[in-house]
């Protein structure tokens, strides 16, 4: 495997998946508590599951090494900028290293 695709898979792996299931933990939580689901939760549960599928089928090419170096590297700055705008305002996460782009390439 080229490091692109360790370096997505590990971001993937590591972090994605795991954010987008305590994102659906919690919106299945709500909605126990609530014993009832609004169209908001609803549509909010919907987008989440097919993030997760998305990024299911990301992994998967990854696998079948079916991503070109290209399309790797834009998959994996897309994702990182995304987190990083994610955590713009948490100070939880002022200490966490950054993510180096040049360790990607």
């Amino acid at each position: 495997m080229k490091k692109c695709d360790l370096k997505l898979k590990e971001l993937i792996d590591e972090t994605v998946m795991p954010d987008i299931e305590d994102s659906i933990d919690e919106i299945y939580e709500q909605i126990a508590k609530d014993k009832s689901a609004s169209e908001e939760l609803n549509k909010e549960l919907e987008q989440l599951h097919e993030m997760r599928s998305e990024f299911q089928e990301i992994l998967k090419d990854i696998d079948e090494r079916k991503l070109d170096k290209e399309e790797c590297q834009e998959l994996y700055e897309g994702i990182v900028s995304m987190l990083e705008g994610d955590f713009e305002d948490d100070d939880e996460f002022d200490d966490e290293e950054d993510i180096d782009l040049k360790d990607f390439k």
